[in-house]
């Protein structure tokens, strides 16, 4: 079951002409974003996430081992697959 998301910032800020948007002081330091950090943009349905890189690395691999058993490794069967075609040339 998936964990529920404790909503830890609410606050308003503006888009500028530029499409800019400022991330608040506070959300910056919990995430540990220092200028020319690179994000990762979700938008979905009506709103927008900002995540580091990092965390979503950490989040999608969290998802795939809770539907892909342990002993299963993707990443051999995927170079076992990739070896098999080109032996097929």
């Amino acid at each position: 079951m998936a964990k529920s998301r404790q909503i830890r910032h609410k606050e308003f800020g503006k888009v500028d002409a530029a499409g800019r948007v400022l991330i608040p002081a506070d959300a910056r330091r919990e995430l540990g974003l220092k200028p020319g950090a690179e994000v990762v943009l979700t938008v979905a349905e009506d709103e927008v996430r900002i995540t580091t890189p990092q965390l979503a690395l950490r989040r999608a691999q969290q998802l795939v081992g809770s539907v892909v058993p342990k002993a299963r490794s993707l990443s051999d069967e995927l170079i076992q697959e990739r070896r098999a075609e080109a032996r097929r040339g």
